[in-house]
């Protein structure tokens, strides 16, 4: 690792020579295509892109990135594994990427950046940082949106038995990539009503619950009790041991809370709108996901949750609510087109592009539309996120454990990176290198550590488990291959200037 130099760059490699000073990097080599789209009008950054993103719309995207379909519908395996204590599990993972993000925000309101964490890496901790969170974060997002794109089909079916699961991914693509290709604004928008759709939802079934509760409306209200959550056989009915192997799942569901970094480079007013959203997710995570969990397991009891169904539909149907499946149903279709949106394309198209710009992948991909689009990037994005619509045309079983494993390991080393990197600009600002941020960081470095540290014990306890080691396997063959290319990088730089 390399310690960043006065102006906050880091020293010329022979793969990143980053011109400019004062931590200018990227937005220097935005080029052309910052021109053209400066030209086509409109406030548009030093990097081409076009501030689209209104306070409205950065809330609901902060908000949707908080709410995947881990929790309408992994959270049925983890609650028959351990019952009301995952309410603790949830609380500990959101306090800790609520650290996370504290230390990105500190970081986008230095200088705010499409690129983000994977820009403040190369910056802060040296070339192969950036250029190995870029890939990663890419591979990360792009498997995943392969995953819910598919499953986007497997939804669909619940209405159509007939269309092939295969075709409704397709379309699926086709038409996110058209939103995508229009404008930031156009994805902003699109992202707003998938989130209000998720928040509705939820909503619902809190007040849905407490009515149960208070009133005893439904056909559980004679037996819904808070008494729930600690009678029944105590508060992790299965033992520490198998309430502790939860945590993966329930760190996973988070997934997605950092989308909000990447759309700095592209929000209006981001030194107002990015803090403003951060800090607002323990009011989210509390809502979201220990207000929702505390309202189910008190309405129903955790012994009647089974894996592999939503506890939302097992909930509604206890209650009584007809078409409970169907409703739920709906809202994991659109938290899937939400995940394949905002994740799958958005966010990978403008990591593509930072590594485009910062020499890590080919050139052509840094340029962007004269609305301020990286086309080219979302194009090769949605290709190959298309590649796996066809991998689960012809094997979905297998092909999918093996390629969504790489996001289980991928959110651990991003949030890492977001960590050690805050950690070197404080060091930074410090020194007098980098200019302090007014936004903070609360007990840093001591919150970092704590942060990192949960994350190491997190990787062990996915060691621990046969069902999901393989994660580590994948990122194992991920990080050779990162090495392979990064080597590749370096001579072909060698032998050009030769």
């Amino acid at each position: 690792m390399q310690p960043p130099t006065t102006g906050g760059t880091t020293p010329a490699e022979p793969v990143d020579a980053v011109p400019g000073k004062g931590g200018a990097g990227i937005a220097e080599q935005a080029g052309p295509a910052g021109h053209g789209a400066e030209a086509a009008g409109g406030a548009a950054t030093a990097e081409g892109y076009k501030r689209g993103l209104g306070t409205r719309q950065i809330q609901m995207i902060a908000i949707g990135g908080t709410i995947g379909t881990g929790l309408f519908l992994g959270a049925g395996t983890a609650i028959s594994q351990a019952g009301p204590s995952l309410i603790i599990w949830y609380a500990v993972a959101g306090a800790v990427l609520f650290l996370v993000m504290r230390a990105l925000g500190e970081l986008l309101t230095h200088r705010p950046v499409s690129g983000s964490f994977a820009e403040y890496a190369r910056e802060f901790l040296g070339p192969f940082w950036g250029y190995a969170t870029a890939w990663t974060y890419w591979i990360m997002w792009v498997t995943t949106g392969m995953a819910e794109i598919t499953a986007a089909g497997q939804y669909v079916k619940y209405w159509f038995p007939g269309v092939e699961q295969w075709q409704t991914a397709l379309v699926s693509l086709v038409v996110l990539l058209a939103v995508n290709m229009i404008s930031v604004k156009a994805f902003g928008e699109l992202e707003f009503w998938f989130a209000l759709i998720k928040v509705v939802a939820i909503v619902a079934m809190i007040l849905v619950g407490l009515a149960v509760l208070v009133v005893g409306f439904g056909d559980v209200g004679d037996t819904a009790s808070v008494t729930h959550l600690w009678k029944d056989g105590g508060i992790a009915p299965h033992g520490v041991h198998d309430s502790l192997m939860t945590l993966q799942i329930v760190l996973f569901a988070y997934l997605g809370v950092e989308l909000v970094g990447v759309t700095a480079g592209e929000a209006e007013d981001p030194q107002k709108n990015i803090p403003r959203a951060i800090n607002s997710l323990p009011v989210r995570f509390g809502l979201f996901y220990i207000g929702t969990l505390i309202v189910i397991l008190s309405v129903v009891s955790w012994a009647e949750f089974s894996p592999g169904v939503s506890p939302f539909v097992a909930a509604f149907a206890k209650i009584g609510i007809p078409a409970a499946a169907g409703i739920v149903n709906f809202i994991v279709l659109t938290s899937a087109l939400s995940s394949c949106n905002a994740g799958g394309l958005y966010s990978t198209a403008r990591m593509l592009r930072t590594a485009s710009v910062n020499g890590h992948a080919p050139k052509a991909l840094s340029r962007l539309t004269g609305r301020g689009v990286p086309a080219p990037a979302l194009w090769v994005s949605a290709v190959v996120m298309g590649l796996g619509v066809l991998i689960n045309a012809l094997d979905p079983e297998h092909a999918f454990a093996y390629i969504t494993s790489v996001s289980t390991g991928g959110a651990i080393l991003v949030w890492s990176v977001i960590l050690v990197t805050h950690l070197r600009y404080r060091r930074a600002v410090a020194a007098g290198a980098a200019e302090p941020s007014p936004y903070r960081l609360p007990g840093a470095p001591y919150t970092n550590v704590l942060a990192l540290a949960f994350f190491a014990f997190v990787t062990v306890l996915i060691a621990w488990s046969a069902d999901t080691r393989i994660a580590l396997y994948v990122m194992g063959v991920w990080i050779v291959l990162l090495l392979l290319g990064w080597a590749v990088l370096r001579r072909g730089r060698t032998t050009t200037r030769a």
